[in-house]
């Protein structure tokens, strides 16, 4: 079986986020091509280059974040490769408690750790992932994705970005904390935030401002972590044929 660590670790109308022109899901993925126009790097690297001229304050604030945080990461947050993945009883969007063994009892798990429902480097990741929904479950997998938001928010989210996976609501960030992946956002970005409209207090329900260290964890049947991605540079993400290799690795033992 391969096994792998990849090593990557609302707003208002003034905002980068607001006016950047985000691209649609794919429908019906299945071919070569289909994955290729799904890659998510290219994204990601053109979000951030076109937020780092309309809003170089927040690029700024990004780079100095992720240098303060890159002092304690070193590649080892977060359960690593081989290791058990600690269990989770979260609420999805609708209310209903999700648990990780119930979703264990029918095949690998691929777990995305976002920063929220608000974040536009999370919410590509996710439209990647709901591009290739169709072939993760043919070979026998499920998605799930994990955010601090309240299901007040989420419930939206998931209807208006088509996803096809439930996105669970990580409360006062108890899981991320079991797991190691969270992280006070500083004076500065707490600025920012709030300069753009990004609430995190009522989002989270609580005045503390963390956040999660976006991550993606593949879970085999037996609980075990078979691949992750952790890392405190939330604007790289593992890529889609990076889940899908590993999945049909993981079959083909």
């Amino acid at each position: 079986m391969c096994r792998r660590d990849t090593g990557l670790t609302g707003t208002t109308d003034d905002s980068a986020e607001a006016k950047l022109e985000e691209p649609k899901p794919i429908a019906n993925p299945g071919t070569a091509q289909q994955i290729e126009d799904a890659s998510l790097s290219p994204k990601l690297a053109a979000y951030r280059r076109e937020s780092e001229i309309r809003r170089p304050d927040f690029a700024k604030a990004y780079n100095d974040l992720v240098e303060r945080l890159s002092v304690l990461d070193q590649g080892r947050v977060g359960p690593k490769v081989g290791h058990l993945m600690p269990h989770f009883y979260l609420p999805d969007e609708g209310g209903r408690l999700v648990s990780l063994p119930s979703l264990l009892q029918s095949g690998p798990v691929v777990i995305s750790i976002n920063r929220g429902h608000w974040c536009p480097y999370c919410k590509l990741e996710l439209r990647s992932l709901a591009a290739i929904n169709n072939q993760i479950e043919r070979l026998g997998a499920r998605v799930i994705s994990i955010v601090p938001d309240s299901a007040r928010f989420t419930d939206d989210y998931v209807a208006n970005n088509d996803l096809p996976f439930p996105v669970l609501s990580d409360i006062d960030l108890g899981y991320s904390l079991s797991l190691g992946l969270i992280f006070w956002v500083g004076a500065e970005i707490k600025r920012l935030y709030k300069e753009v409209g990004i609430e995190l207090e009522k989002y989270h329900g609580n005045q503390a401002f963390f956040l999660p260290i976006a991550a993606k964890f593949i879970v085999g049947p037996d609980g075990l972590v078979i691949a992750r991605q952790a890392n405190v540079e939330f604007r790289e993400r593992m890529e889609p044929e990076t889940v899908l290799t590993t999945l049909q690795d993981l079959r083909a033992v």
